[in-house]
């Protein structure tokens, strides 16, 4: 109403010729041609004329509400702890209704089934990703609880920089020497020797003469020996903010994991580690545009021969 009235008050001063029917078109934002069917309808219906004549139909893209009745449905009796990007891949996956992000968004918003998230702040400039596959792993536990009870156990997770794809992805009771040697060998023998890994200061990578300082590169643990032995360099983080791409992977992990694994009717280690591999995180935006980006190129990634528990274990 408030626009209509604005736009009568345009198209006055035009009919008075205080103003060109061209200034006209420019003040109110349309083109000439515009222009001049707004100045017919005003002329033959009146005010009236310049409303939307779209006002009071029903869009022809409306959602249908028996499906809006389903997707509400669904969302509070199983999806109930899905954040919203995990349940708009679950109807899609598992109930073929195809509906945009932005509109399932809006309606759990209007339907009060979820809170209106704030707005986030500027980022700092992230660390540019390796060129290639296999320049550089990530590897990083987070301790949760996975099965949404009271035990806590951690996920050891190996990723590619170049790509996020996961590599290794296993529920340990805690990440030690044994789970980090056991992981780095699994993605050895499958994928091959790769040029760089990414990691913590745990006890089990570096050993740190003194607590909130600089890690000592001579003296090596296990898991260093291991590596230097295979030709693979050790990086140590100093932040979590430098381990910012793990920490970001965890935090999906953390808000699809628990959901899944409770939909899947897990509630044991051994169950779990049978689903990861089956069930695998379901890829990120960003994820799928790094792995578009390198498909077809080169990988850093060599095969390995030899018997790499024998050579570690000396």
């Amino acid at each position: 109403m408030e626009r209509a009235m604005k736009v009568q008050e345009v198209i006055l001063r035009a009919v008075a010729k205080k103003i060109t029917w061209w200034q006209a078109a420019e003040i109110i934002g349309i083109s000439d041609r515009s222009m001049r069917r707004w100045r017919d309808r005003y002329e033959e219906f009146g005010f009236r004329g310049l409303f939307d004549r779209r006002r009071g139909k029903p869009s022809p893209k409306r959602v249908p509400l028996a499906v809006v009745e389903q997707v509400l449905a669904l969302y509070r009796e199983k999806y109930f702890d899905l954040n919203v990007r995990h349940f708009h891949e679950k109807l899609e996956a598992e109930h073929q209704i195809e509906l945009s992000y932005s509109w399932v968004k809006g309606v759990l918003q209007g339907a009060g089934l979820i809170a209106r998230g704030r707005k986030r702040g500027v980022h700092r400039r992230r660390r540019p990703r390796r060129p290639l596959p296999g320049m550089l792993l990530h590897i990083d536990g987070s301790q949760h609880r996975w099965f949404q009870d009271d035990r806590w156990y951690d996920l050891l997770v190996i990723l590619d920089d170049a790509t996020s794809e996961i590599y290794y992805a296993q529920l340990v009771e805690e990440e030690s020497t044994l789970t980090v040697m056991a992981a780095l060998k699994e993605v050895i023998e499958r994928k091959g020797l790769f040029c760089a890994l990414y990691s913590d200061r745990g006890r089990h990578f570096w050993l740190t003469p003194k607590a909130g300082e600089a890690v000592d590169p001579h003296r090596l643990t296990q898991v260093g020996r291991a590596l230097r032995e295979l030709g693979i360099r050790m990086i140590p983080a100093y932040s979590p903010q430098a381990r910012g791409r793990s920490e970001r992977n965890f935090g999906t992990w953390q808000g699809r994991l628990p959901q899944e694994l409770r939909l899947a009717r897990c509630s044991t280690l051994e169950e779990a580690n049978r689903f990861l591999p089956c069930r695998p995180l379901p890829s990120s935006c960003e994820t799928r545009s790094n792995t578009s980006r390198c498909a077809g190129r080169r990988t850093a990634i060599v095969g390995c021969t030899l018997n790499w528990c024998a050579r570690a274990g000396r």
